[in-house]
This record gives C-alpha cells, sequence and structure tokens, in this order.
C-alpha cells in the first residue's frame, strides 16, 4: 500500500492474468501462478513467460501475521484491513537473465511517488539540501511519506518550516524537520554537520540538491564566486563533514543532483580549466558558471565512490530534467519567461524528483555507483566527467581552497 494521496501504476496490460488464473508468493518471495481450472501452478506468466520475484521490505504500515489458524496474513494498519495476498506482488520484479543488467522499470513519465511505491524506508535518516521548494521538496515529501526520517538542510528557515508543515498534514506521522544551512558559508556547513552529529542519528542518504542559477558575478563570504561555492565546493565541503556518519552507516548513499549543462563549460573551449575554476568577473558568465559546477559534482561523485565504496557508501550523480519549472530560475525575470514558456513540455516537480530518489533508494543499486543516471536509467556523461587524473586534481584543489579560507578565520 503507497501512503495517503499516492496512486497506484497503470497497470501492464501484457501481464494481466488469463481468466481462471491467480497469482501467489511463497514465504521466500517467488512468484507462482495457479490454474484453478486444471488445478495446476507453474513458476512462469502464462503469457509472458517471465519469472518474477518479491524483494525488500513490506509497504509503509504492512506487517506479516498469523491467524487463528496459522495461516500467513497481511495487515494493512493505516486502513485497517486483513488480507491473504501480500501486496509487494504489485511491486514483483522480474528476474533478469543477465547477473548485473539493470532492470528498465520507471521512464521520463515516472514520478518519485511510482519509483517509491511499495516501500517501506522506516528507520532511514536522509539529509536533502535546499529541499524547502521545488525538485528538492518533493524528494523530501516522497521519502518521508514512505517512512524516512528527512532533514531539510535549508537556509530560508520560514519557507523551510512551511514546507515541514504541508507534508505533515498530508502525513501526519511523517519524520521530517529543518536545520539550518546556508552553502555560501563554509562556517555554516560546518556547523550544520556538527549539529547532526551531536544528535547522535545515522546518515543513510545525503541528496546534495541545492542550486542557484543564472546569477549575476558575486563573491561569497568566503571570498568565491557564489555559483561555485553553492554548487559545488560547499557540499564537497558537507560530505567531508559527514563522510564518518555515511561510514558508520552503511550501506549509506549520496545522491548529487547535476544536470546535462555539464556538457557546456566554456563559449570557445568548453573544457574544465582547474586554473580558472573559480571564475574572476571577466571571466564570468552565468550558464557557464553552472554548467561548470555540474560537472565538477559529477567528477567529484565519482571519485568519491572510487574512495568510500570499500567502506559501504556509495555515490551517483543525476539530471532531473530540462527546464523544470521551479524557484532555481527566480534570479532574472527573463529565464523566469523562458521557463514558464516551456513549462508545459517539460517535467513536473515530482517527475524531476523520480532519478534522484530512485539512486537513493533503488534495491537493484545497492553497492553500485560512479554512475551517472537519466530518466531513472543508466546513461553516459560527457568523457571528461569520467577523468580520473582530473576528479583527483579537483579533489585535492577543493580541499586547499577551503583549507585557505578557513585558515583567514583563525588568524
Amino acid at each position: 500500500m503507497a501512503a495517503p494521496g499516492i496512486g497506484l501504476l497503470d497497470t501492464d496490460s501484457e501481464d494481466e492474468l488469463p481468466a481462471g488464473w491467480e497469482e501467489r508468493s511463497t514465504p521466500d518471495g517467488r512468484v507462482f501462478y495457479a490454474n484453478h481450472q486444471h488445478r495446476e501452478t507453474q513458476w512462469q506468466h502464462p503469457k509472458t513467460g517471465k519469472k518474477k520475484r518479491i524483494t525488500g521490505e513490506l509497504p509503509y504500515g504492512w506487517t506479516a501475521e498469523e491467524d487463528d489458524q496459522k495461516r500467513r496474513v497481511f495487515v494493512d494498519h493505516l486502513n485497517k484491513r486483513t488480507t491473504f495476498t501480500d501486496p509487494r506482488l504489485a511491486f514483483a520484479q522480474e528476474e533478469s537473465s543477465k547477473p548485473g543488467d539493470l532492470p528498465r522499470r520507471f521512464d521520463a513519465l515516472s514520478t518519485a511517488l511510482n519509483v517509491l511505491q511499495g516501500r517501506d524506508l522506516s528507520g532511514k535518516y536522509a539529509v536533502i539540501t535546499g529541499a524547502s521548494s521545488g525538485i528538492g521538496f518533493e524528494t523530501a515529501r516522497s521519502l518521508a511519506l514512505h517512512g524516512v526520517h528527512v532533514v531539510m538542510a535549508c537556509r530560508n528557515l520560514k519557507a523551510a518550516n512551511q514546507a515541514v508543515a504541508k507534508i505533515k498534514e498530508e502525513l501526519s506521522l511523517a519524520n521530517v524537520e529543518t536545520m539550518p544551512l546556508d552553502l555560501a558559508s563554509f562556517r555554516s556547513v560546518k556547523q550544520f554537520a556538527e549539529n547532526y552529529k551531536l544528535r547522535g542519528w545515522p546518515l543513510h542518504i545525503l541528496i546534495c540538491n541545492a542550486a542557484v542559477f543564472g546569477i549575476k558575478w558575486q563573491l561569497t563570504e568566503d571570498g568565491l564566486e557564489k555559483t561555485f561555492q553553492v554548487n559545488y565546493l560547499s557540499h564537497y565541503y558537507l560530505v567531508r563533514h559527514l563522510e564518518d556518519v555515511l561510514i558508520k552507516s552503511s550501506p549509506a548513499r549520496v545522491v548529487f543532483v547535476s544536470c546535462e549543462s555539464h556538457r557546456f563549460l566554456d563559449i570557445s573551449s568548453n573544457k574544465l580549466d582547474l586554473n580558472k575554476i573559480c571564475l574572476a568577473q571577466a571571466d564570468y558568465h552565468s550558464l557557464c558558471a553552472y554548467g561548470q559546477s555540474k560537472l565538477c559534482l559529477i567528477l567529484l561523485s565519482q571519485h568519491l565512490h572510487r574512495r568510500l565504496t570499500d567502506r559501504g557508501v556509495s555515490s551517483n550523480a543525476v539530471h532531473p530534467g530540462n527546464m523544470i519549472y521551479t524557484n532555481l530560475q527566480s534570479s532574472w525575470w527573463g529565464w523566469r519567461v523562458l521557463f514558464l514558456l516551456a513549462r508545459p513540455f517539460a517535467k513536473t516537480k515530482q517527475q524531476g524528483a523520480a532519478t534522484t530518489v530512485y539512486c537513493a533508494t533503488a534495491r537493484e543499486l545497492e553497492g553500485h555507483g560512479g554512475m551517472y543516471f537519466n530518466h531513472c536509467q543508466l546513461c553516459q556523461a560527457s568523457d571528461e566527467a569520467y577523468d580520473e587524473e582530473l576528479a583527483t586534481a579537483l579533489w585535492q584543489l577543493s580541499d586547499s581552497l577551503i583549507k585557505e579560507r578557513l585558515s583567514r578565520y583563525t588568524l
């Protein structure tokens, strides 16, 4: 059963059973098909020939129990009903014939709630940056409606608290709260991480979602170009501070919300120049700065996964969708008009959150990382995004930039 307000996916007519057939499951999760007319059973679907298996936990609010006759029953505590049918049958997955293949369960039209149907993620903790509105809010809402304890890491606490109230109106039992985080300040990032650790919580999902787009050239309090620091460098700093919590909570996942704009870095060379990564005002172009920051996130994801995968932490980067109408384009009226015109042809915010949620929760991605996803499917990033030497150099440069800035506060 999905959380309140969540609709079921449309059934696939190919998988509809012929008259007289029933789908059942064994206690170990194998799906079989009973033909009542001939009193026979088989493992293969009578129409498609596919084999399926139930995996994972029961949906949020369900438990498996025994009735007075020692028969296994499933209790839906939210709707107060009991059934002999395992609710996970609706989400049974086809058994892949090729080990390591990722099933194509979702596409560009899928929403985050579609991705999470049938999941109970109670006991999981997630931190999401920039979660008070837009795609970040839909990511937080979707996870909270399925049992995740969500921490919204936001600069605008008033907007974040309003977002929390909105989620709790939908599901009063949702575990969701706010903590202050200003990505334009290294001191704020450090304070957030220290406050999170003081609470003694684990961290199973870290989603680096917050970003600025199309803004004029300006410096942060740390003396760095704002797009670069907010979109990339402060997220790097946040990951470094929470690295030990992620490892202790393993298996854990980090998801970086990148963009197809990572392919557009410079009007002339379109190459990432680490010597100019903190763009001076004379070299600044807002779209190039945005694309550069998004490439840096993919490089960070690649390097982080190589560094932590053996310690139970995986990392992936995602593209949420093109020109989704959110607050991201609020820096200039021209961007608002452009995104508004594209709105009928773009994804909704719920659809934009789908790939992030997929990488944060999909069972088939457990332990797998260093990849780039679009439409909830693995896709190819730019060649530069897979440059291990560049990723290592960026990691080292990021570390030195932060240390140099922080040293100013101790002088």
